[in-house]
């Protein structure tokens, strides 16, 4: 049955987050492309991507008792023109309009009567150049199963020849509130019983098994030591200049080819996100630095890769909170951040998430609002790394020559997040103009340490 498709309980705390525009979890992604994109044919092939992919026909839907987590539901109403619109832009159409314009699209709020994604199809760049802004709520999916996504509707040449055509599935109706509110009960019964059966067989197990006990406290405590690790990164954030947060928000768009990066992280033993890092740790502490604020680390949030298949769409990540050093010597910060890194991957925490936000989600939403705010109030900044193809491709007849994500601020004073494509890494600096007073010198910092990094 279509109702069972539930939001898990991590992306059901992203979206009741939704309501506080400072902790809103949507994504973008600004892609500049060498002449304006077939609008026709980018509809035909969206249409083909939701017909195939459920969550792009799917709206969330809540039942009133709210005794489960939200599901997804058929929008009846579903209309590809609603979610795939062109915006030309007027002379001189250069990038400061397209940032502009691209922000403006991205600060709306998503109509939750209808699938949570929006394309914008931009034409009038100078030059002849066209673009296109893609948005998603997160609760469709993270930033390695929106690219799995993309699969659907890219090309690898200008003119390929049209796809199968596929049939699109018939909307169910949607369900109505005795309905769910009985279908929501039977699955929180069932979840229920379910751990109580859980319990059960645990304890069968160990009486079959006395090692079992051993084991089993191994791991409870492995969980205990993460969830004081996890109270331990909670505090106030390290910036004494970064004390505000808003939903002023601005993008700068920076790009480091990506040969020289792995260049710098073959000769130093490290990798190619250790290197990321370093530059935006490096970038944050020289921008502390110019304005006569030095710090020697600040806490950033970075979200670590847990997906084990091939699946497109969905979440499937954890979150860890470090230190960072900010030291302006890049040799010393590179070979630290490796360090730090290197811990975070293998620390326990990052796999908590989800039963973090179970517990979360019990709470009413004010409270949980402000349980969240007090979790994100630790964090200075947030960055994240995207693997996209390492080869040039197409959408709708228009070649990509670059992409620059936009990732959410959560409450952060900015967020860097990183894009490989096609010999490049594409980078969006997103930032909070009440948190960060100088975007533009940010930028400059940002861009400064990673050139200082590729001069190793």
């Amino acid at each position: 049955m279509q109702g069972a498709d539930r939001l898990s309980d991590f992306e059901s705390l992203l979206w009741t987050l939704e309501r506080d525009p400072q902790l809103a979890s949507g994504f973008a992604n600004i892609t500049l492309l060498d002449r304006p994109a077939d609008v026709d044919r980018m509809r035909a092939r969206m249409v083909r991507a939701a017909a195939l992919l459920p969550q792009l026909r799917r709206r969330v839907f809540t039942d009133p008792a709210k005794l489960a987590p939200p599901r997804w539901v058929d929008d009846p109403e579903f209309s590809i023109d609603r979610h795939v619109r062109r915006l030309h832009l007027d002379p001189p159409g250069d990038r400061t309009q397209l940032v502009a314009a691209a922000m403006e699209f991205c600060r709306r709020s998503y109509d939750p009567e209808h699938p949570l994604w929006e394309f914008l199809l931009v034409d009038g760049l100078e030059g002849g150049a066209g673009a296109m802004v893609q948005r998603f709520h997160h609760t469709i999916a993270d930033g390695v199963g929106m690219i799995r996504m993309s699969e659907q509707f890219i090309d690898l040449e200008r003119d390929p020849v049209d796809p199968e055509p596929v049939d699109f599935p018939d909307s169910e109706p949607l369900p109505s509130a005795v309905g769910a509110s009985r279908e929501a009960f039977g699955h929180a019964v069932g979840r229920t019983i379910g751990s109580i059966q859980h319990g059960i067989d645990t304890t069968r197990s160990v009486i079959g098994d006395p090692s079992r006990l051993r084991d089993g406290a191994r791991r409870s405590i492995g969980v205990t030591r993460a969830l004081s690790a996890e109270v331990a990164a909670m505090g106030r954030r390290r910036s004494s200049q970064w004390t505000e947060r808003t939903d002023d928000r601005t993008l700068r768009l920076l790009r480091i080819p990506f040969e020289d990066v792995r260049r710098i992280a073959t000769q130093h033993g490290v990798t190619v996100n250790d290197v990321f890092v370093a530059g935006a740790a490096g970038g944050a502490g020289s921008y502390h630095r110019f304005v006569g604020s030095p710090v020697d680390e600040l806490r950033m949030a970075m979200p670590v890769n847990t997906r084990t298949d091939r699946s497109a769409g969905g979440n499937a990540f954890g979150l860890a909170r470090v230190l960072v050093p900010t030291d302006p010597d890049p040799s010393l910060r590179l070979t630290r951040v490796h360090e730090i890194l290197g811990g975070a991957r293998q620390h326990a925490a990052v796999a908590l998430i989800e039963n973090l936000a179970g517990v979360a989600n019990l709470l009413p939403g004010a409270l949980l609002v402000r349980f969240t705010r007090a979790q994100v109030a630790s964090v200075d900044f947030t960055t994240s790394n995207v693997r996209g193809a390492p080869f040039p491709v197409y959408l709708a007849g228009a070649l990509v020559e670059s992409n620059h994500p936009i990732g959410p601020l959560t409450g952060t004073a900015f967020n860097l997040t990183m894009l490989s494509y096609n010999g490049s890494l594409d980078m969006g600096l997103h930032i909070d103009q009440g948190a960060i007073q100088a975007p533009d010198l940010l930028a400059q910092c940002v861009q400064l340490a990673f050139n200082e990094l590729l001069d190793l």
